[in-house]
């Protein structure tokens, strides 16, 4: 067998191209916020991780501009020797503050962050406990430590401590949970998990990725929203969602912080964040901060489209975010309604196994501060057409 056989035999996505139904890299030729352009029409974007709406405001884009202008196009090296600027700390210094912990280490990418912490935390001899619908970079990372593996079943603590109890006291233990979750959109229950966390001596790491900038009093995050900042051990994000840039980072302990700062190989290894990616951040950061108003009408928007999902008679399951899915089940179905979405002007998300359980395809609906309700009128009217067309509702 040679080892590209397997290459030929998938033929899955060739044949959904061949019937009109590949939903994969679509090409955009235009982005404004709420609407992008492909192939030469405006769709309305509810597929977007732009919670707060920010990649296109003007304070962003100037302090791109003036990064660029500084600092060059990017870096050529790794923190660790050439490519360490003085935004970077300043970036590292205002997450530590925001997030409420003693200090803030910064990644290239948020798949690399969570791959760098919990691979340099977790060592021979430790045991990390993963949620099942838990991002994959969660998974990823667990699988690049040299420690043992467990994985409970979504949400149920009470798996959860029969994993804890089974495991010997002596060893390391880090359990691992999105704060909310991105084909779901539930929020972690912390409020159960961080005293079975204490109770078994085992460390939090929570992956705030979709979190920022939506919950918590001022955006800070899943920690916050539950007024449990102090009890979360790490806290990680990306910049790819509210923060609007690319990148992320882990908060915690100045000693976690220091020890996975020379151990990170994703990060010793990676060239570090272009600087117009950095000040990106550091801006949107500063909008999330001064202008609150953003959050206020990303929740108007969520609960707004929350209830008027429901009520057509969709299925959205347990979100409880701006992340709303539409639950479908078969695959076939599921494509259809979203060809139909996009050629009247929407485009979503479909998610099928095995980023979601077999069954469970889904089109993955998200919301920004920035959608006016005359296109959110469009967008409940296309999908209550598509949805009754097809036999979904």
């Amino acid at each position: 067998m040679h080892l590209f056989d397997k290459c030929a035999a998938f033929t899955t996505a060739r044949d959904a191209r061949a019937a009109g139904l590949y939903p994969y890299f679509q090409r955009i030729t235009e982005s404004r916020d709420t609407e992008v352009v492909i192939d030469g029409q405006r769709k309305v974007m509810i597929g977007s991780n732009n919670y707060m709406g920010l990649t296109h405001h003007p304070l962003v884009l100037d302090a791109a501009r003036h990064a660029l202008e500084t600092y060059g196009s990017g870096n050529t090296g790794s923190r660790f020797l050439n490519g360490n600027l003085d935004i970077h700390d300043l970036l590292e210094e205002e997450l530590a503050d925001f997030t409420g912990k003693e200090a803030a280490l910064v990644f290239s990418t948020g798949y690399q962050t969570n791959l760098g912490a919990i691979a340099a935390t977790v060592g021979r001899g430790d045991t990390v406990f993963l949620d099942k619908y838990g991002h994959a970079c969660l998974q990823d990372g667990a699988r690049l430590s040299f420690g043992q593996t467990e994985r409970f079943r979504h949400e149920d603590y009470a798996h959860l401590e029969n994993l804890l109890q089974a495991t010997d006291p002596d060893r390391g233990k880090l359990v691992v949970v999105d704060g909310v979750y991105s084909m779901e959109g539930d929020i972690a229950n912390l409020p159960e998990l961080v005293p079975l966390v204490k109770k078994y001596d085992a460390a939090l790491l929570v992956d705030d990725a979709h979190s920022l900038g939506v919950l918590g009093p001022n955006g800070e995050g899943t920690a916050a929203h539950w007024g449990l900042t102090d009890e979360v051990d790490l806290i990680t994000g990306t910049f790819s969602k509210s923060l609007a840039s690319i990148g992320g980072f882990v908060a915690g302990d100045d000693i976690v912080i220091d020890y996975l700062r020379n151990h990170a190989r994703t990060q010793i290894f990676s060239a570090s964040m272009p600087p117009s990616a950095v000040a990106t951040v550091r801006a949107a950061l500063e909008l999330i901060r001064t202008e609150p108003e953003r959050r206020t009408r990303l929740w108007e928007v969520t609960h707004r489209m929350m209830a008027e999902l429901k009520a057509m008679g969709y299925e959205i399951g347990p979100t409880g975010t701006p992340i709303i899915p539409l639950l479908i089940g078969p695959m076939d179905v599921t494509f259809q309604v979203w060809r139909h979405a996009l050629d009247a002007g929407v485009f979503t998300n479909p998610v099928v196994p095995p980023a979601v359980p077999e069954g469970g395809c889904r089109l993955r609906t998200s919301y920004m501060a920035t959608h006016t309700d005359e296109q959110l009128d469009f967008v409940l009217e296309v999908l209550e057409k598509a949805g009754k067309k097809y036999g979904v509702l």
